[in-house]
């Protein structure tokens, strides 16, 4: 827990809140307890929701209300919080059930997610809203929450290099720096053999998609 709560950059006033939050109800179900983390998933999406779009009507001044919700639904999104989930590591700390652990449930996007939400629930709980802004703001602030888009720029450059059978992309890590619990990632991309761009984020993924982007504009896309 220790390890976690470094990840998450805060320290639980009653680790039994972050235990809960951890807890599926596949493990509860084995341990013939009611306890596990879907009440804190119900409360935690809430608080999630309300800071994302807190976030985003301030920083985003003039926007108009449907473009707000479209950001707000794509920043909290079952694949988005998993992603959120797997920087975090939090599969690893997660209680499940035999069954549920055999099956790949620990990276399993909609358990990932849902544990992410009761992890925020908990926080909320322990050390209020402030606590729980500081925490979720990490990971909103960094999202690619485009007012045209949510943009996926790997996707679209191996769209682009697809129109040619004959060539292919790869992304390789260069380098890694930084403490465990604040990582920076540096990955290049390669067409065939040749590298096109490097990028640099707070997790592989991220590192890649700046990567893709830097190579997207280089080659004169309008993004």
């Amino acid at each position: 827990m220790k390890n976690l709560e470094q990840k998450l950059h805060y320290h639980f006033k009653d680790p039994a809140l972050l235990e809960l939050a951890l807890t599926h109800s596949s493990f509860a179900n084995e341990k013939s307890s009611h306890r596990n983390n879907e009440r804190l998933e119900f409360l935690g999406d809430s608080v999630l929701g309300f800071i994302t779009a807190e976030y985003l009507y301030g920083a985003l001044p003039g926007t108009p209300e449907g473009e707000l919700t479209k950001l707000r639904a794509a920043a909290v999104c079952e694949k988005s919080l998993a992603v959120f989930a797997r920087e975090l590591e939090l599969g690893q700390y997660l209680r499940l059930g035999k069954g549920e652990l055999m099956s790949g449930g620990a990276d399993r996007p909609s358990i990932l997610s849902d544990a992410f939400e009761s992890v925020i629930a908990a926080i909320y709980l322990d050390g209020g809203i402030n606590a729980a802004r500081a925490f979720v703001l990490r990971f909103i602030k960094t999202a690619q929450t485009d007012v045209a888009s949510v943009t996926d720029y790997k996707t679209r450059l191996q769209e682009i290099v697809q129109q040619n059978p004959d060539e292919h992309l790869s992304y390789v890590l260069a380098a890694e720096a930084g403490p465990d619990h604040d990582k920076t990632f540096t990955v290049e991309v390669y067409l065939n053999s040749n590298c096109i761009a490097t990028g640099e984020g707070h997790s592989k993924k991220k590192a890649e998609q700046d990567a893709a982007r830097k190579a997207l504009e280089l080659m004169g896309v309008r993004l």
